[in-house]
């Protein structure tokens, strides 16, 4: 019976030890785990942000020679790394996904580029964007609506002026053409010699504009009922939906008149 009770003492030593050790271990990979993720620092992509804006903020991001991420995204792009519909024609720009991504020391421009582009791929298909001109009028809805609630509206606009076949004549491509951001554009400016200059070329932009998030579009998606043809934001929070050139251009007035007084 000793033999017996000191061999069971023994045993159960032996298991209490192993189950000590597996613990042990446990703790230990859920406290690698912890200091992981504590490394990490969060990247955040706004919604409407161009690709341009994305690469220089990455490249900050991740401490690179300033230009690093554009050429990254431009050589991934070329060689099929990035997931883009050959619609894109190796244009990351619109699936750059606006979202806080998880940035560590070993974070390579390509694999941030990567997850981005993954990232908008499965959030564009859960939002049911099927095809690049959906994700293109998003990018100008983007740009182009004062407030969320705006947003349908300024795509009914669109669909209205393309069925029309009236030029978009949008500011916020010639902005992009120009690689600025302005709510002044000039005669001149409209006479830009771009496929992005929209007062010039009829149909939408030869790409997206900005990378869109969400609401842009389900909006892009699911335009508000409406005869609209114009909108003008005179000032901040009131932007006025018309079929009439004549009203528009009053309203444009005012808005005139608000910049001037503001200057």
């Amino acid at each position: 019976m000793t033999t017996r009770t000191g061999n069971r003492k023994r045993w159960l030593i032996a298991v209490a030890l192993l189950c000590a050790l597996a613990v042990t271990a446990a703790a230990v990979v859920l406290i690698r785990q912890y200091q992981r993720d504590r490394a990490s620092k969060p990247f955040v992509v706004p919604e409407g942000w161009r690709a341009t804006q994305v690469y220089a903020a990455a490249d900050k991001a991740l401490s690179v020679p300033e230009g690093t991420t554009r050429k990254a995204a431009q050589r991934a792009a070329r060689a099929g790394e990035l997931p883009l519909p050959a619609a894109a024609k190796h244009n990351p720009e619109g699936y750059l996904y606006p979202a806080t991504y998880p940035v560590r020391a070993k974070t390579t421009p390509t694999a941030l580029l990567t997850f981005m582009a993954e990232t908008a791929k499965e959030r564009h298909a859960a939002a049911g964007v099927g095809d690049y001109d959906t994700l293109v009028i998003a990018s100008l809805v983007q740009a182009e609506a004062d407030s969320p609630e705006d947003m349908a509206k300024v795509a009914r606009v669109i669909d209205n002026r393309l069925k029309r076949d009236m030029p978009l004549q949008m500011d916020s491509t010639i902005n992009y053409a120009l690689g600025r951001s302005t709510l002044n554009t000039s005669h001149a400016d409209t006479r830009l010699d771009s496929p992005y200059n929209t007062y010039r070329h009829k149909g939408l932009p030869p790409s997206p504009i900005n990378n869109p998030g969400p609401e842009a579009l389900e909006a892009a998606q699911h335009p508000t009922s409406g005869d609209w043809l114009y909108f003008v934001t005179v000032k901040p929070g009131d932007t006025r939906f018309t079929d009439d050139y004549a009203q528009h251009e009053k309203w444009v007035e005012e808005f005139n008149t608000e910049q001037a007084g503001g200057a």
